[in-house]
């Protein structure tokens, strides 16, 4: 007699799927990961602070104590104050939500920019690559802080200037990364099977070929989120970033922080060590996300489902594959 062991894989396997992807990712992170995890607590915790800045912080980022200038770190102040009597912790808190705004912000426009370049360009080849990669090489010739510092002095400081020149300087660079998981992908056996059978382009790009592009797409995006920040405080040191009094971690290091680094240390130290610390974050969480994101990584899975198909166990000795009577 034939025994049927249909149900029992089915079985298998749809209690394996219970598991939220969400819950498994998590689970792996910690498991495999303890950088990746610290990095995603420092994540999460610039993001809350850059939200809640308004209640976190103990004063306002302008708020001036007229008797209390350049003090040093106390029971009042916890970071002291700056040489007009500011909180030094209140305006890094919200220095936090200026990192925030401009990371995300960013990393979205730079990875959109970087993901439709590099679908085009990968896909198509041909004349196409061929005349927007030498765009792309003639845009990196030039040094990114010589491109960054040329449009702000054109076009202004401020906030939205910085996400757009940012956006678009990164969106171009990445693009190398996209193009080239494209080229990889698209010469699969499985890309040359749904062409075969006449599977549309649209059909093509959004179910075989972007799925298998995401973890290019999340490096793009997580390291972008980290440059992004440093290239804001960059920019905001040498004045052409965000205009005093939003507090800026950059704008903090410039100016006043190094004038008065040998009284109070803290206007330099205190700026620069959030800065070194959210970028480091930022960095081991991405590529955490990478390793654990990756199909290429997780036992030729091939999708981004977070489950992992087990096979039941033998019950006993004796047991044997399914066989025709």
């Amino acid at each position: 007699m034939a025994r049927d062991t249909t149900g029992l894989y089915a079985g298998a396997i749809t209690e394996e799927k219970k598991r939220h992807f969400l819950i498994d990712l998590f689970a792996r992170l910690v498991r495999e990961k303890p950088l990746g995890t610290v990095g995603g607590v420092i994540v999460l915790l610039l993001l809350l602070t850059g939200i809640l800045a308004d209640v976190v912080a103990p004063y306002g980022y302008n708020e001036t104590w007229v008797g209390d200038k350049l003090a040093s770190p106390s029971g009042s102040f916890w970071l002291g104050t700056d040489n007009v009597g500011r909180d030094m912790l209140s305006r890094i808190i919200h220095g936090a939500r200026v990192s925030v705004v401009v990371g995300l912000t960013v990393s979205a426009l730079s990875t959109l920019i970087s993901g439709v370049i590099g679908l085009v360009s990968g896909f198509l080849g041909g004349k196409t690559d061929i005349v927007i990669q030498r765009f792309v090489d003639a845009w990196m010739c030039f040094p990114a802080l010589f491109i960054m510092i040329t449009i702000m002095a054109i076009v202004g400081t401020g906030l939205l200037q910085v996400i757009v020149v940012l956006g678009i300087l990164y969106g171009i660079t990445g693009s190398r990364t996209v193009r080239s998981a494209v080229i990889g992908i698209k010469e699969n056996v499985y890309v040359e099977a749904a062409r075969s059978i006449g599977c549309p382009t649209g059909s093509l790009l959004t179910r075989h070929i972007l799925p298998n592009i995401m973890a290019p797409l999340i490096i793009v995006f997580t390291s972008r989120m980290g440059a992004a920040i440093i290239a804001e405080a960059s920019l905001s040191f040498l004045g052409y970033g965000i205009p005093p009094p939003i507090p800026s971690w950059g704008g903090m290091l410039s100016g006043t922080g190094r004038r008065y680094m040998e009284r109070a240390w803290w206007m330099a130290v205190m700026p620069g060590l959030a800065l070194t610390i959210v970028v480091y974050g930022i960095n081991m969480f991405g590529d955490a996300l990478r390793d654990l994101l990756d199909p290429r990584l997780r036992g030729g899975l091939g999708r981004y489902s977070g489950v992992q198909r087990k096979l039941p166990k033998k019950r006993g000795r004796g047991s044997t594959p399914v066989q025709a009577t």
